[in-house]
């Protein structure tokens, strides 16, 4: 008040102006000096109660009074909690898909030991060829197009998993292809095997004449990934595949889907044989293994390897792993609270120690080193009488109490 900041609000009693110093009461009005309009307010604070002018001096006089109380009644204090924030409302579409990105690589990388960096940064997308009916107006392209919708239709109507698996390979499929196998619907139950075994030719020579196979992005992680495998680490795998999947472009995910889950159902199917001699996981693996993998400084052995554990996981290699989630999660959370990315590091093997701590497991570390470096040198049969008080010699002029404490009471007899 002795500033000028506020003043109080000017009262009458028995016909002339109060102006009291300030009282800390509800009775006690006081206003800001550069509110504006001051003649109207001070019109309006004589006509309110203390509890009203209190809410109507966060707001600007020109707010209807009505709407002054729904808001002073619906506003909350309360600070928002993190699991009700809405993460994609804050950061846009391409922050969130380079966070996923990111954090894929992240972990990845914590799994497999990659030489180069650079094919796993460079993400090619690969989109394949789908059908468009819709270009053109000519006969065959309608033609080809109810080809399509009739064998559609065909595999809506059957229970057969077998059936429903290899129509959904059929989109890939050239338009001839589809023409020749949808002219060849079965029209009696008994000849649905002999059909299925078109399907399975159709479909296993289309892929075996495809130049690019679906996973070829990032080859370097198929070595890790089968050197996982060869030590019997099957979570690990499991979750090198998942990440490393996750980073296809999202058109051939979806092919790379449903080719993987045709070749699971012929592979297990045991009432439908593909070859006489030969069993179904080996014929599927044979038809199929260079449409999937093709990396020539992949052994055979470690190629089929990874095509068996591929086609025996196919419900799980899809899915993404509760790590990377927490990753991601952690990440967009901190991103949204306006933390510095480079930062937040993420999953981790470390634990954080403090500065004593860190010093104290230092020293213990280091002590127990030296023990084991002098146990070492005093139990080697391999070394001299001369050789060993020479080494013995060096160590003890260095560590002393390292040498006493391993030593104890035979530092006597000790001749160093």
């Amino acid at each position: 008040m002795d500033y000028k900041v506020f003043e109080a609000v000017s009262t009458r009693v028995f016909g002339k102006d109060k102006r009291s110093v300030f009282e800390d009461s509800s009775s006690s009005l006081y206003r800001f000096t550069n509110v504006p309009n001051q003649v109207e307010l001070d019109k309006g604070y004589q006509q309110c109660t203390p509890r009203r002018h209190e809410k109507s001096m966060l707001f600007h006089s020109t707010v209807k009074p009505e709407s002054l109380e729904d808001l002073w009644e619906n506003l909350s204090l309360k600070p928002a909690t993190t699991p009700q924030v809405n993460i994609s409302d804050s950061l846009s579409r391409r922050v969130i898909n380079e966070v996923w990105q990111e954090q894929t690589i992240a972990r990845l990388l914590q799994l497999v030991d990659l030489p180069l960096l650079e094919s796993l940064l460079e993400h090619q997308a690969i989109r394949p060829q789908l059908p468009q009916p819709g270009k053109g107006t000519g006969y065959v392209i309608t033609s080809n197009y109810l080809d399509r919708e009739i064998l559609k239709a065909f595999s809506d109507s059957q229970t057969d998993e077998w059936l429903s698996a290899a129509i959904d390979c059929l989109e890939y499929l050239p338009d001839q292809m589809v023409v020749d196998i949808s002219r060849n619907l079965p029209d009696q139950p008994d000849k649905a095997d002999t059909w299925k075994l078109l399907l399975f030719e159709n479909i296993g020579r289309y892929y075996g004449q495809k130049k690019e196979p679906l996973l070829s992005h990032a080859s370097e992680i198929h070595s890790g990934i089968a050197e996982l495998l060869v030590n019997g680490k099957m979570e690990q795998s499991l979750e090198a595949v998942q990440l490393y999947l996750k980073l296809l472009d999202s058109q051939v995910r979806e092919e790379f889907r449903r080719l993987l889950y045709f070749m699971a159902v012929a592979a297990h199917n045991s009432e439908l044989k593909l070859q006489k001699e030969s069993d179904n996981r080996m014929v599927v693996k044979r038809t199929f293994s260079k449409a999937i993998i093709n990396n020539k400084t992949l052994s055979r052995g470690k190629t089929d390897l990874l095509i068996l554990f591929l086609v025996d996981h196919q419900k799980d290699v899809l899915k993404i792993p509760g790590t990377l989630h927490k990753m991601v999660s952690n990440k967009l959370m901190a991103l949204q609270k306006g933390q510095d990315p480079s930062k937040i590091t993420g999953y981790t093997f470390c634990q954080k120690l403090d500065e004593r701590e860190y010093r104290s497991n230092t020293e213990k570390t280091t002590k127990d080193e030296l023990l084991s470096l002098l146990k070492a040198i005093d139990e080697d049969s391999k070394l001299s009488d001369k050789e060993r008080k020479r080494l013995l010699g060096q160590f003890h002029s260095s560590n002393p109490s390292i040498f006493m404490q391993y030593f104890g009471d035979r530092v006597s007899n000790m001749c160093v």
